[in-house]
């Protein structure tokens, strides 16, 4: 693998920013923007896998479109071809490795949704942290730019050690108790309606009785707690009740 000097001044940066205390979604942000730069892409987007509820979440994108986006988390993320085959792989992977780009192309995937937005090339590469999916790159370039090559699969290998431990760490720094004034303050990752579900759940009352003492639909409760349980790192109500008890939420 050959990097050019300028490749090397971004991979610096890059490494940089991993190792500086940055929030788990403002890491996302930053390394998808240095990614671009790094492997000559156009498109990047991020999400996590929410256990409890079985989608991807919390979405961090650069230079695609925000209706698109919304399209693929509402249907296409549930009709989609290659991802259910390129997240189980530890290692960062070409979607051809796991589909042909010309049976990839005959897809409703690729006709109603990547190419919506110029999506061509694709590899992708999810952040693992034991069984647990925490975070994923997914970087594309348009059709007029060559393929990505076993040099990109490299660099990705070598920047996702770096990458996991910030996710990680980020991860473990929220796992500590806030109060309303820190939430105010911007320094706990649970926004305050989820802060109020959280409260509610260690009280003991199930997603209706939740919905109707806060006058929001029983959904929007679902879609708090889901939200909870990926920042605080727990896959169950269980799990997030014994966080509290504990005075180790943030």
């Amino acid at each position: 693998m050959f990097l050019s000097a300028a490749q090397g001044r971004t991979l610096s940066k890059l490494m940089v920013t991993l190792a500086e205390p940055l929030g788990e979604a403002e890491v996302r942000q930053r390394i998808g923007a240095h990614m671009l730069e790094l492997l000559e892409a156009d498109y990047y987007a991020s999400y996590v896998w929410d256990t409890a509820r079985g989608v991807f979440d919390g979405r961090i994108a650069l230079n695609m479109d925000d209706s698109n986006l919304a399209a693929y988390e509402s249907y296409y993320q549930y009709h989609d071809p290659i991802t259910p085959l390129m997240q189980p792989r530890r290692q960062a992977t070409l979607v051809e490795q796991v589909m042909p780009q010309s049976q990839l192309v005959k897809t409703e995937f690729f006709n109603d949704f990547l190419f919506r937005d110029g999506l061509y090339w694709g590899v992708n590469l999810y952040a693992w942290d034991g069984d647990a999916n925490i975070g994923d790159m997914r970087i594309w370039r348009n059709r007029r730019r060559p393929r990505f090559s076993s040099d990109t699969l490299e660099l990705l290998e070598l920047v996702k050690p770096a990458y996991v431990a910030a996710l990680k760490r980020e991860r473990a720094r929220a796992v500590r108790r806030c109060d309303p004034a820190e939430v105010s303050a911007a320094r706990c990752p649970l926004s305050e309606r989820e802060l109020e579900v959280v409260r509610l759940v260690a009280l003991g009352l199930r997603d209706k009785a939740i919905a109707q003492r806060l006058h929001i639909g029983f959904t929007t409760v679902r879609t708090h707690l889901g939200h909870a349980f990926r920042k605080l790192g727990v896959e169950n109500r269980t799990q997030l009740v014994e966080r509290w008890t504990r005075g180790r939420i943030a």
